[in-house]
């Protein structure tokens, strides 16, 4: 079977026949910065004109994502918030609007801008193990873009997005699956193989154009959605601005990482 290697430093490439697989691979846990987030929406967009026709999505080690670098974020205040907010904004809406199948295989945690992103996916596979799957955002005290709150409800329908956003917890892979953040749980040890089997079904067994036009129609409010939030972006932007200078998420974060 044959295999092209490519790396783009914190993503990298494995095309798997007609399956593209991209791996977060950035530290122990994949945080999202403004590196992570600007190479993975780079290589979401020119995959819409690449030959391959499906796209799995998953981690390295033993995180897809454990979500935003909150020490970057913290230490580097407003001037990063002003880069890193667009940034996360494009990654989430580059995952969105693919207009080729797209699996996500989470390999481990997948928490506040990694749930976000796996929930992108057409179809979302998980680990079974000891990942937890969820987005704490408001604990940390920062509001959604309004694309990851579209993102989340799109998966998951209107009453569990609400549960999910205000209960700002976590959840194992079988309670995920439950919810819907996740359509199935597999052993560890299938999991790629799992998802590039998948993506692949998708790809040959459904023409491509009937599969993208058929996406666009399902995620279609959505996106209208989310474009009518224009608006909001200023505000959001302004409570990260707060949040990074005020203490509550230095505060969080020492509760949960104990420093």
């Amino acid at each position: 079977m044959a295999r092209r290697v490519a790396s783009e430093s914190v993503i990298e490439r494995d095309d798997d026949g007609e399956v593209a697989v991209l791996r977060l691979a950035h530290g122990p846990v994949n945080a999202m910065d403004l590196e992570l987030c600007r190479a993975a929406s780079q290589q979401l967009r020119g995959l819409a004109a690449d030959p391959a026709r499906a796209v799995v999505l998953t981690g390295t080690g033993r995180a897809f994502s454990a979500g935003v670098d909150l020490r970057r974020y913290l230490e580097q205040g407003e001037p990063y918030v002003a880069q890193f907010l667009p940034a996360l904004v494009e990654l989430f809406s580059a995952a969105f609007e693919l207009p080729k199948p797209l699996v996500a295989a989470v390999n481990g945690h997948a928490i506040a801008g990694g749930c976000v992103l796996a929930a992108c996916a057409d179809i979302t596979l998980m680990a079974d193990g000891n990942g937890r799957v969820g987005v704490p955002e408001l604990k940390v005290g920062v509001p959604f873009p309004r694309v990851a709150l579209e993102v989340l409800r799109h998966a998951v329908g209107e009453v569990a997005a609400r549960r999910l956003v205000f209960r700002a917890g976590t959840h194992d892979a079988a309670a995920a699956r439950e919810i819907g953040l996740v359509d199935e749980v597999v052993p560890a040890g299938e999991l790629l193989d799992r998802a590039i089997g998948t993506a692949r079904a998708l790809a040959v067994e459904i023409p491509a154009d009937s599969f993208a036009i058929t996406k666009g129609q399902l995620r279609r409010e959505a996106r209208e959605r989310i474009a009518r939030g224009a608006d909001e972006e200023q505000p959001v932007t302004q409570l990260w601005n707060r949040r990074a200078a005020d203490g509550w998420t230095a505060n969080y974060l020492k509760a949960v990482t104990g420093k």
